[in-house]
């Protein structure tokens, strides 16, 4: 439980109403109740806050709201995750091994560190203070994690592996899988040498499901801030910069380079070998061709991608084919009975 009055100052905002309500929980603005913490992001999206029942909103400066408790801030959704955060604080893991775990004498644990049931913890593993591991997760010989990260049921760490501080994986995650390398020679597929790790820095959130392979002979690398949706394919020596967003399904091949910033829609594909540069946009189910260099900065969509705007008047010609192709049948008849040349 909260005032409207350390809301305020904990986002930075400006009251108009009851400073002094207590604000319970959050909600949306459509299931809030009097108890409730809302927000919306929008100006122009203001009618919906006429029927809501939230004891207090967050609007954006400018704006005005008669008859609403009102918190008005720069960014109301990032001030709502501010606000959730010190409203419905997150539980502390409960530090200790459970007793099914199985960790190895030679692996170093820091104080407050959990380990749930059946966890593997393999010799030479360090994990840092505050870390959870749940029920299942399995940690190769040598890998290295920081402090208050969060290894969800099932992750899989593989040998030597480096995560960093706070990161989270989600259950099912695998680091540091075998990359897809294989020469085809005397008739049959031979496994090339997948010798390299994975690094994984600070503030990494990676979804269900995904998986990041090491690097084959160098290291596969994902930067600070950078957010990996669910089922993504990371392949080898793939370097992926910091603060990046990646979508579900999006499956990246070997050796790409993608730069700070960058947002890549679902379902994308990337060949080999790409480079993606810093601040672009890929949009879902884009293809992006081995090799290819997107500049900083693009916006790219379709297979091949291409720009946006090129992407958007293509698009256009392939809708009205159907009316085409109508008309160029009925010509068709029309010559085909002599009526023209």
């Amino acid at each position: 439980m909260i005032k409207v009055r350390e809301l305020a100052r904990l986002v930075g905002g400006k009251i108009e109403g009851d400073a002094e309500r207590e604000v319970r929980s959050v909600a949306s603005l459509e299931s809030a109740t009097p108890d409730d913490l809302a927000f919306v992001s929008a100006k122009n999206a203001l009618e919906r806050v006429v029927s809501s029942r939230a004891g207090c909103i967050l609007i954006p400066e400018g704006t005005f709201l008669p008859g609403h408790t009102v918190i008005a801030v720069a960014h109301p959704k990032l001030a709502f995750i501010k606000a959730a955060k010190a409203i419905l604080p997150a539980l502390p893991p409960l530090a200790g091994i459970h007793p099914t775990a199985l960790i190895s004498s030679e692996a170093r644990l820091a104080p407050g560190v959990s380990v749930g049931p059946y966890a593997v913890v393999e010799r030479g593993a360090s994990i840092g203070e505050g870390t959870e591991l749940a029920a299942g997760v399995f940690i190769g010989e040598e890998v290295q994690i920081g402090e208050r990260c969060v290894l969800y049921p099932h992750v899989a760490v593989y040998r030597g592996a480096r995560l960093g501080n706070h990161v989270v994986l989600h259950a099912g995650v695998v680091i540091g899988s075998d990359g897809f390398g294989y020469v085809l020679a005397e008739g049959r597929q031979h496994k090339f040498p997948q010798l390299g790790g994975v690094i994984i820095e600070d503030d990494v959130e990676i979804g269900s499901n995904t998986t990041v392979d090491r690097g084959s002979l160098g290291v596969t690398t994902i930067g600070a801030g950078s957010k990996i949706d669910n089922l993504v394919q990371i392949a080898h020596n793939v370097h992926i910069g910091r603060h990046s967003i990646i979508a579900a399904q999006t499956g990246i091949s070997g050796g790409t380079e993608i730069g700070d910033y960058v947002v890549i829609g679902g379902q994308a594909g990337i060949g080999e070998h790409a480079r993606i540069e810093s601040r672009v946009l890929v949009g879902g189910q884009a293809g992006i061709l081995p090799g290819k260099v997107i500049r900083e900065g693009s916006i790219v969509w379709g297979t091949p991608a291409r720009p946006f705007a090129e992407f958007r008047k293509l698009y256009a010609h392939l809708s009205g084919l159907p009316e085409l192709a109508r008309q160029v049948k009925k010509l068709s008849k029309k010559k085909s009975k002599g009526q023209y040349p």
